[in-house]
C-alpha cells in the first residue's frame, strides 16, 4: 500500500547535522555527532520510522532498491569511513595512543569536524530525496512469465559481456562498454542465485563461470571496490533463499576483505603495474604477501586513514573554496552538458577528466605536474557549487533521481526482479559510488538511454509482454 509522505518526519533526518552545528565551537565533539548522526539515520530509514518500507516485498528480497544498496554502499562510504582519519588526527593508531610528545593539529580537526558536518547534511539531504519519491508497489505496465526469467538473465549475461567488448573498440563509444560490462555481471551473479534453488544443473555452471570470469578480472584490476562488489552482490542476491548461509559466510568474508585487501592491492599494483610480473603472476605474489605480511606492517591502517576515506581530499577543497577559489555555480553542470555528447559527434569536445581536474589543480589538492588522479567526489562538486545549499540541493537530487528511475525500471519490466535487481543495478551502478558531477550525469544519462533500447528489444521480441 502506497504512503504519503509526512515532511515534519523528515526534519528528524537532519537533527544530527543541526545538533553538530550547535556544538561547532568544539570540533572533537561536533564531529563525533555528526558521525554517529549518519548511523541514526540509517536506523531511523532502515527501520521505516520516517516513511514505512515498501511491503510488497521482504526486507531481503528487495535488498537493491535504492533505500538499501545505494545508502548502504553510498552514504556508508561517505559518511562513516572518515573516523579512522579523524582518529590519526588525534594522535590515534587504531585504539592506541601514539602521539604523546606533539601538540594536535587543531586546523586540521576543525576542517574535518567541518568536513563530517556537511556529510552527516548530505547523508539526510540524499536519503530525503529517496524517501519522497519511495512509492511502492509501483504500477506495473508490462509482465514476463515467471518461467523465462531464469533464461532471460543468463541470455543477458552471456550477450551483454560481448556486445560490450564490441563498444570498447568503438572510438568515443566506451562509456557503453562500463555500463554493459556491469549489466552482465548483474545478469550472471543474479541468474546464479535462481539457478541454485531451481537446481538447473546446465544454468549452475554456465552462471558460476562467468561468476568467477568477473572475480577474475576483480582480483586483476588493481582496485577494491570491484572485488568488494563481487562478493557483496551475489550475497545479497542469494540471501532470500540461503539467509544462514549467507550470514555465516559472506560477512565474516566482506571483513576479512577489509583486512587483507591493502596489502594484496598494494602488492599487485607494485608488481603488474610497473610490469615486472604479468597478471597472474603478480595475483599469487599479492595473495602471498596479504596472507603472510609482517606484524608491524602498517599498510591497512594507512589505507584506513588516507584512502578508505576521502575526507582529507574535502578538507582541502573546503580549505581552499571560497577563501581562495569562488564557488562555481552553475559551471560544473554546464561541463556536464558538454560531458553528455558522445565525442563520436563531438571529436574535438573538451576532455572530461581535463575539465575535472583544473578544480583539482585550483584547490591545490595535487600538483599540475604529478601524474596523480584526484576527482572530486560527487558531495565535493556540490559544495564547490554552492556550499551548504548545494550539499542540500544536490545530494536531495541524487537521491530523489535515483529513486525515480528505480520505480520507472519497475514500471517498465515487470517488477523488482528485471526491474530493479537487473536493470537499475546493472545500467545505474554509478549510484553506488558518487563521482564528480561530469562523469556521473553523463552515466546516468546513457545508462537511461540504454534502459529504453533493452526494454525496445524485449518488447519487440515480446518477452515482455502488456498487462
Amino acid at each position: 500500500m502506497k504512503k504519503g509522505n509526512d515532511i515534519t518526519k523528515f526534519f528528524l533526518l537532519f537533527a544530527p547535522w543541526a545538533l553538530a552545528m550547535l556544538f561547532e565551537p568544539s570540533p572533537v565533539t561536533s564531529y563525533f555527532i555528526a558521525w554517529l548522526g549518519s548511523f541514526f539515520i540509517f536506523y531511523v530509514t532502515l527501520t521505516g520510522k520516517i516513511k514505512p518500507l515498501p511491503a510488497d516485498r521482504t526486507f531481503g528480497e528487495q535488498l537493491m532498491r535504492p533505500i538499501f544498496i545505494i545508502q548502504i554502499v553510498f552514504a556508508g562510504y561517505m559518511c562513516c569511513t572518515s573516523i579512522f582519519y579523524f582518529l590519526s588526527l588525534l594522535g590515534y593508531e587504531y585504539l592506541s595512543k601514539t602521539n604523546t610528545l606533539f601538540a594536535l593539529d587543531q586546523d586540521a580537526i576543525q576542517l574535518a569536524a567541518q568536513c563530517q558536518r556537511y556529510y552527516c547534511l548530505g547523508h539526510a539531504a540524499f536519503v530525503s530525496g529517496i524517501l519522497f519519491f519511495m512509492n511502492y508497489p509501483v504500477e506495473k505496465k508490462y509482465y514476463i512469465e515467471k518461467e523465462k526469467i531464469a533464461n532471460l538473465l543468463l541470455m543477458t549475461a552471456l550477450i551483454s559481456f560481448p556486445v560490450s567488448i564490441l563498444f570498447l573498440r568503438l572510438p568515443g563509444l566506451s562509456q557503453f562498454y562500463f555500463q554493459l560490462s556491469s549489466l552482465s555481471f548483474i545478469a550472471g551473479t543474479l541468474a546464479l542465485a535462481f539457478a541454485l534453488p531451481l537446481q538447473k544443473i546446465t544454468n549452475t555452471l554456465i552462471c558460476l563461470a562467468l561468476y568467477l570470469f568477473n572475480l577474475y578480472q576483480a582480483l586483476t584490476s588493481g582496485f577494491k571496490e570491484p572485488i568488494i562488489i563481487s562478493i557483496l552482490v551475489l550475497g545479497i542476491f542469494l540471501y532470500p533463499n540461503y539467509k544462514k548461509i549467507v550470514t555465516v559466510v559472506f560477512v565474516p568474508l566482506l571483513i576479512s576483505l577489509f583486512i587483507f585487501l591493502p596489502a594484496y592491492v598494494s602488492s599487485f599494483r607494485g608488481t603488474a603495474w610497473t610490469g615486472e610480473e604479468n597478471v597472474d603472476d603478480a595475483s599469487q605474489i599479492a595473495l602471498n604477501a596479504a596472507l603472510n605480511k609482517d606484524a608491524d606492517d602498517n599498510s591497512n591502517w594507512g589505507f584506513l586513514v588516507f584512502r578508505l576515506s576521502e575526507i582529507e581530499m574535502f578538507t582541502k577543497y573546503v580549505k581552499s573554496t571560497p577563501e581562495k577559489v569562488d564557488f562555481y555555480g552553475l559551471q560544473l553542470l554546464k561541463q556536464s552538458a558538454i560531458a553528455i555528447v558522445p565525442r563520436a559527434l563531438w571529436p574535438s569536445k573538451p576532455i572530461t577528466e581535463s575539465l575535472i581536474m583544473e578544480r583539482v589543480y585550483a584547490a591545490g589538492v595535487v600538483n599540475k605536474n604529478s601524474n596523480v588522479s584526484a576527482k572530486p567526489a560527487y558531495i565535493v562538486d556540490a559544495y564547490l557549487s554552492y556550499g551548504a545549499m548545494g550539499i542540500f540541493i544536490f545530494l536531495f537530487a541524487y537521491g530523489a533521481v535515483a529513486q525515480i528511475i528505480a520505480c520507472k525500471a519497475e514500471e517498465m519490466f515487470g517488477g523488482y526482479i528485471l526491474g530493479t535487481a537487473l536493470i537499475f543495478s546493472g545500467l545505474f551502478q554509478i549510484f553506488w559510488r558518487g563521482l564528480s558531477f561530469e562523469f556521473l550525469i553523463n552515466s546516468v544519462f546513457w545508462s537511461y538511454v540504454t534502459m529504453l533500447i533493452v526494454f525496445k528489444i524485449l518488447r519487440s521480441r515480446n518477452i515482455l509482454k502488456e498487462i
